[in-house]
């Protein structure tokens, strides 16, 4: 005989033979009382706590630097009131605020045309106590524009004008002791720049949108 044999016929002797109890009511319950209330989770070693909460400070900190720099971050009108701003300064800085020198309109419009792809409106505004100066060509926003120099008393006022692309809404802004505009008159944008007070700096934009719209 096997062994696998003798197995079969032992385990068939005990089911035969052998004497079953149901087992007391009570020993679940006794189990269960023997057992911890509560099994406690092992502890994570505290290198894993501090690495943890160092990741979350970091995504705070991230998620306040992208907040941050999507509020600072300047937007195109800011960013070309800049670049004008510079324009204008650098120009009245290194005496170079005209390339062609003249207070007559009807030489200094021809003189830009022929030098763009378009024709900006160009005003003697002399009467209202603003000269013409002359004009230049400079390049904003990655462009050649126009600009009209003018003069109030002792103040320089700079036009920065070119095509409109769009109707965009009229702003004033102060950045260093300078006032800037932009307004749109006519098919043309216009920037305007000067440490000239901004109620005059008003009138000369109100003016200058007056020429831009003549029929």
């Amino acid at each position: 005989m096997t062994r696998d044999e003798a197995d079969r016929q032992m385990s068939t002797a005990i089911r035969e033979h052998a004497e079953y109890h149901r087992a007391p009511a009570s020993l679940a319950s006794d189990v269960m009382a023997s057992l911890p209330a509560q099994v406690e989770t092992p502890r994570r070693p505290r290198w894993q706590f501090w690495l943890a909460q160092g990741a979350a400070m970091a995504g705070v900190a991230l998620v306040t630097w992208a907040a941050t720099m999507g509020y600072l971050r300047p937007g195109d009108d800011e960013r070309r009131a800049g670049e004008i701003l510079a324009s204008h300064v650098g120009a009245t800085l290194g005496k170079r605020l005209y390339e062609v020198a003249s207070s007559d309109q009807h030489t200094v419009k021809p003189w830009l045309s022929a030098r763009l792809a378009y024709s900006p409106p160009v005003a003697d505004l002399s009467a209202q106590g603003f000269e013409l100066l002359g004009a230049r060509i400079d390049n904003i926003d990655g462009r050649q524009v126009a600009v009209l120099a003018y003069k109030r008393r002792q103040h320089i006022v700079d036009a920065y004008v070119w095509p409109a692309r769009d109707r965009a809404a009229e702003i004033s802004l102060k950045r260093d002791g300078f006032n800037l505009a932009r307004f749109a008159a006519g098919d043309m944008t216009f920037w305007l720049v000067s440490d000239l007070n901004r109620n005059e700096l008003d009138d000369f934009a109100r003016l200058l949108a007056q020429h831009a719209t003549a029929p």
